[in-house]
């Protein structure tokens, strides 16, 4: 499997953020970037069935505009939205099939596993059923996306090693970081000589204004270089990547991703330097030393997520987003059945646990207040 998509070049469409006019996709925009895409020689399309419009758009834009050979679609089943039985889940794949009226689907995904998700797709049996698909040439090629731990990821792969790619989170702030674990299930995919798609390489558009210190040494290593370029390249660098998705909601998105990667061969030593001394930056910001070993969520008689909070605020800390950092805290708290922060009684039994001697209940109170 090592060879899979060999002769896809390293930067991918992702079409989760279209360009929106009046609340909608703008199709006609995304005509216009989707030929530029194709006449720069690159052919991967990523959608997804909850991506809303999406599939629709790319109906119009690309498969009704260009022969179904010149481009490789991915699209995505996400069994866990809605979905109270097997023949509601397959029933995504039929939906996605008529949205973008693609015939077949070049890349097809089992979405967003980990966590009580994957319990999902097993209680389903939609392993099996993805294989039946490729047997009927409506799918050649079958894998999964995953936002979860190493762990997590190294016992689905170890289950199905007939899954041909995983993709996954991968971006240089995010290499180390404890909740996301990039690297981890990057080294468990290698170890596994599982090909890898990224997603989130520019971490949701964040990394294209990185804090000023990671700023300052990017701009200084090249001025010419966009922000932006240094994270895709980063990810494009990796060993055993098919393509890296660029969720592109713009022209000029495109025109610069283009730029840098049409002629791309790979970073230097000296840039992969520049990058590294990036991540340095970030690291010396100060933050909640959090690893999310949850050993506070084991003690909290309130089943407050206080991991999932202190992300969210490390998140705002570096990157100033607010916007996002509230819908990260949403998603970790809320999203997974936690209370939030504001709710904390201050017992205390978190701090007596923490092995890195947070004041939790400070920390708490901070969150409590920005999110509120």
């Amino acid at each position: 499997m090592e060879t899979l998509g060999k002769d896809i070049k390293k930067l991918g469409f992702g079409l989760m953020r279209l360009p929106q006019k009046e609340g909608k996709v703008d199709v006609e925009q995304v005509k216009i970037m989707v030929d530029r895409f194709l006449d720069a020689g690159f052919t991967y399309f990523d959608t997804a069935w909850a991506y809303a419009g999406s599939e629709d758009a790319i109906r119009t834009a690309l498969v009704e505009r260009y022969p179904r050979e010149r481009f490789q679609l991915a699209t995505k089943n996400a069994a866990w939205i809605d979905c109270k039985t097997r023949e509601e889940a397959i029933k995504q794949f039929d939906t996605s099939l008529k949205q973008t009226g693609a015939g077949y689907f070049d890349f097809y995904l089992l979405h967003n596993l980990g966590e009580n998700r994957t319990k999902v797709f097993d209680d389903y049996d939609m392993w099996s059923w993805v294989q039946e698909k490729k047997e009927e040439g409506l799918i050649k090629h079958a894998g999964f996306s995953f936002h979860s731990t190493a762990d997590e990821l190294e016992a689905i792969l170890t289950a199905h090693p007939e899954m041909e790619f995983v993709q996954l989170q991968i971006n240089y702030a995010d290499w180390d970081n404890p909740s996301i674990q990039s690297r981890s299930c990057y080294e468990v995919a290698r170890k596994h000589k599982t090909p890898v798609i990224i997603m989130e390489p520019v971490k949701g558009g964040m990394l294209a204004t990185p804090p000023a210190p990671v700023q300052k040494v990017l701009q200084e290593a090249d001025p010419g270089a966009s922000n932006a370029s240094w994270a895709i390249r980063y990810a494009a660098d990796l060993e055993g990547v098919i393509t890296v998705l660029s969720g592109m909601s713009s022209l000029e998105q495109m025109e610069d991703n283009l730029s840098f990667m049409k002629t791309f061969k790979g970073l230097s030593a000296e840039e992969k330097g520049v990058i590294e001394r990036a991540r340095d930056a970030l690291r010396r910001i100060p933050l909640i030393s959090c690893t999310t070993c949850d050993y506070c969520a084991k003690v909290c008689p309130m089943n407050i997520g206080i991991s999932g909070s202190f992300t969210a605020m490390n998140q705002l800390t570096l990157f100033n987003q607010k916007e996002a950092a509230a819908s990260q805290e949403e998603w970790l708290v809320n999203g997974h059945g936690k209370k939030r922060a504001s709710e904390c009684i201050k017992c205390g039994k978190c701090e007596e646990v923490c092995p890195q001697h947070i004041s939790i209940i400070r920390e708490l109170e901070k969150v409590s207040q920005t999110f509120s």
